[in-house]
């Protein structure tokens, strides 16, 4: 009987003693202006989606508030990566806006030197490698460019690495492209080595001061990333760019809908 009551006791001790936690996913700006702070990117016409997928990734961590996923993103790197990967997932596809490619293809083979191709963001892969496709296409030989592609999402400079793409990332492709340069395995292609080592990526923010160590380029290439940023941090991130560039004569190849 005693050992009863005392269990039941121990019990209700411990019951107290866990600390009992009320959801409140009410406080988005906290998260959208931290984000903005840090990664450039703003969420200020898409805030009902933000908080959609904000108040899942924090139910998946047992955080109950966006003010503890505030505490918690500036305290754990970890955690702040896996937000950023979260919030800056995309899709893009080879040969995309092909026309501003085969003007940088020009401009490489005119100046008959070695270049250094910066692509920001490079996301899965699929700019920098159509970059260099385009170019060994053009008869510019592996020796005469390098590329390095820089992204803020982790998961996307995985992805970039390994280099397998699904049919809908490669439709632009023509089939002799693909047979030079992939190589198919059922539902997927696989880049060869002869492009892979073209390029090397490296995980990096834009808005970070250690973002300028990456050196200076002959080209670089931005294209839709500033459609993700409001007007003063869009100018922000030229100047930052601009200040990149080996020759200042040099226009930066921006998207098209990376209106200023």
């Amino acid at each position: 009987m005693f050992s009863f009551f005392k269990k039941k006791i121990q019990d209700t001790s411990e019951a107290e003693q866990k600390e009992v936690h009320v959801e409140d996913f009410t406080n988005i700006e906290i998260i959208s202006d931290y984000f903005k702070n840090e990664t450039g990117v703003t969420f200020e016409k898409q805030t009902s989606i933000l908080k959609s997928k904000l108040t899942t990734f924090c139910r998946h961590r047992d955080i109950y508030s966006f003010t503890k996923l505030l505490e918690t993103v500036k305290a754990d790197k970890d955690i702040k990566q896996e937000l950023i990967d979260y919030l800056t997932t995309n899709e893009t596809f080879f040969y995309r806006e092909f026309s501003q490619i085969q003007k940088l293809v020009e401009l490489v083979k005119k100046s008959n030197k070695k270049v250094d191709i910066l692509c920001a963001p490079s996301a899965t892969g699929e700019e920098p490698y159509s970059i260099a496709i385009a170019l060994l296409e053009a008869g510019v030989t592996p020796d005469n460019f390098k590329i390095l592609g820089i992204d803020i999402n982790a998961l996307a400079i995985l992805d970039a690495k390994t280099a397998v793409y699904k049919v809908r990332n490669i439709r632009n492709l023509s089939d002799s492209i693909l047979d030079k340069y992939f190589v198919e395995d059922e539902k997927h292609y696989i880049l060869k080595p002869i492009v892979k080592s073209q390029v090397t990526y490296k995980l990096a923010n834009l808005f970070d001061p250690s973002f300028k160590s990456l050196g200076k380029f002959d080209f670089i290439f931005s294209r839709n990333m500033l459609i993700y940023f409001d007007r003063e941090t869009k100018i922000k991130a030229k100047e930052i760019l601009e200040s990149m560039r080996k020759n200042e004569e040099q226009e930066i190849f921006f998207g098209h809908a990376d209106l200023f």
